[in-house]
C-alpha cells in the first residue's frame, strides 16, 4: 500500500499543473482538490513512521499546508487557489533545506550518505553547498511559479509549472551530477 501511495502521490505532483489545466473544462476544481487532502491524509498516515524524528514536523508542517490548500480549493471552487499549490511547495521545499542548513545533516547530505556511508568532512561541506543551491533554485522556482499567476495565464501557468519547472530541476540535477563527477576526483 505504501508503494501504491507513493506511485498516487508522485503522479499527482508532477500531473497537478495539468489536473488544474484540464479541470477548467472538464470538472469543477474542488474535486481536485479533495482529492488533494484524500491523497495528502493517506500519505500522511502511511508515511509517518518513515519520516525521521528530526524532519517530523517538517513534513506533518508540509502535510497540514498541502491539506489546507487542498480544503481551500473544496470550499470555494477558484482555479486561483489551486494554482498556489507550485508556490506552496516551493516554499515548503526551501523550508526543508533551509532548516537542514541549521540543523544537520543537511538534506543533500541524507541523499549522499545512502550511496557513500562514509562521507568524508570535504564531502559534507560540497553536500552543505549543493544545499544552499537547492535554497537559491526553490526560492526563484517560487517566484516564478507566482508571478505566472499574477499574469492570468493558465496556459503559461501549467507550461511553467507542469514542465519548464521539472526541466529546470532535471538540469540542475545533471548539472550537479557532472560537477561532483569532476570535485570527486
Amino acid at each position: 500500500m505504501k508503494i501504491f501511495m507513493l506511485i498516487l502521490f508522485s503522479l499527482l505532483v508532477f500531473t497537478y499543473p495539468v489536473l488544474v489545466y484540464f479541470s477548467l473544462d472538464y470538472f469543477e476544481i474542488r474535486y481536485l482538490g479533495l482529492f488533494l487532502v484524500v491523497v495528502l491524509a493517506l500519505r500522511f498516515i502511511l508515511m509517518q513512521q518513515s519520516i525521521p524524528t528530526e524532519k517530523k514536523a517538517l513534513f506533518q508542517l508540509g502535510t497540514v499546508a498541502g491539506m489546507t490548500l487542498g480544503l481551500a480549493i473544496f470550499i470555494f471552487n477558484q482555479p486561483l487557489i489551486a494554482q498556489f499549490y507550485p508556490v506552496l511547495m516551493s516554499g515548503l521545499a526551501f523550508g526543508l533545506f533551509f532548516y537542514s542548513l541549521w540543523y544537520p545533516p543537511t538534506i543533500i547530505e541524507l541523499f549522499a550518505r545512502i550511496q557513500e556511508p562514509n562521507l568524508p568532512p570535504s564531502g559534507v561541506q560540497y553536500t552543505r553547498k549543493v544545499t544552499i543551491v537547492w535554497c537559491c533554485f526553490f526560492i526563484v522556482n517560487g517566484c516564478i511559479a507566482s508571478y505566472t499567476i499574477l499574469i492570468d495565464n493558465i496556459a503559461l501557468w501549467t507550461l511553467y509549472n507542469g514542465l519548464i519547472s521539472y526541466l529546470l530541476m532535471g538540469l540542475l540535477f545533471g548539472i550537479e551530477w557532472i560537477i561532483r563527477q569532476k570535485v570527486k576526483k
